[in-house]
């Protein structure tokens, strides 16, 4: 039995001029400021634009609706650039691509900058191109130091916070494993949580060179004000429960909904146009990883 495989993009990029492109969202307000933008824009800046656009080509005339990028394309208006490099999908599923692309983790990164600068790499340019300071990229090439295979293997594709790694450095290998299995059960890669796991560890699990624990010394008003806090953090955790389930399937329900309607290039591209402010709500239904 043979099996068709259709192509989900065309063979070769193409330069587009900017004016055809057709964005499927607003960017929201402030979005220039954002940490992910500033770090477009230097990378940009440095090296050039390096991840092409995504765009589907309309049947009816020579423009295209932008699939993904928006950030991009916006870095690159304000550099005043008038074309840019896409690749052409044959599908025009406007919202799936940020959902299914896997966005490069911590341990990851760190890896790639160590390859940059064992490759000759000046830690200068490189921390522009990443819009990082000198000192946390020569920072980076001890890291990792310290930190087990088995628990960077848990972590490799996490997004764990940079401040984490520090923390798995007080304890010694067996307990980073287990603190690593934990975040990853809870899917939860905070400092804060990290930190939390640091202070339950037993001393004979503590490393060598950690800091010294400073002892909890709760005071009696503030033991009071947690256990009225508790009560009402269970009460409430009584009340969602009950609606839980029943609210769940209405989101699921209503996020297919959405899905079904943003699929359809001639319904984004009405709402680009006439209610970009829907729209918007819209992407952020769509683009919501999980809805608990």
């Amino acid at each position: 039995m043979t099996t068709t495989v259709t192509m989900a993009f065309e063979g070769e990029t193409v330069v587009l001029p900017l004016s055809k492109l057709l964005p499927t969202k607003t960017l929201p307000k402030g979005m220039k400021t954002n940490a992910k933008y500033k770090d477009i824009e230097a990378s940009y800046r440095v090296v050039g634009s390096v991840e092409p656009l995504v765009v589907w080509r309309q049947r009816d005339d020579d423009t295209y609706v932008l699939l993904e990028g928006h950030k991009r394309l916006a870095v690159l208006q304000d550099a005043g650039a008038t074309e840019a490099e896409c690749i052409v999908s044959t599908d025009d599923e406007a919202y799936t691509y940020n959902t299914w692309v896997s966005r490069l983790a911590p341990v990851q990164a760190n890896k790639m900058i160590l390859r940059a600068l064992d490759a000759g790499v000046s830690d200068v340019r490189l921390a522009a191109a990443l819009n990082r300071s000198p000192t946390t990229i020569r920072m980076s090439r001890t890291m990792l130091k310290d930190i087990s295979a088995e628990a960077l293997e848990l972590l490799k594709d996490k997004p764990v916070a940079t401040a984490v790694f520090a923390l798995l450095k007080h304890v010694r290998p067996l307990r980073q494993i287990d603190m690593a299995e934990l975040m990853c059960k809870t899917k939860n890669f905070s400092k804060s949580y990290a930190a939390g796991l640091v202070s339950r560890t037993t001393a004979d699990m503590m490393a060598e060179n950690a800091p010294p624990k400073r002892p909890a010394r709760p005071k009696p008003e503030d033991i009071a004000r947690m256990e009225v806090e508790l009560q009402a953090l269970e009460r409430d955790i009584l009340q969602v429960d009950e609606s839980f389930g029943r609210d769940v399937v209405n989101l699921t329900i209503a996020r297919g909904y959405v899905k079904k309607l943003l699929e359809n290039a001639k319904v984004v591209k009405y709402l680009a146009a006439k209610h970009a402010d829907v729209l918007t709500e819209f992407q952020r239904i769509q683009e919501a990883a999980s809805l608990t």
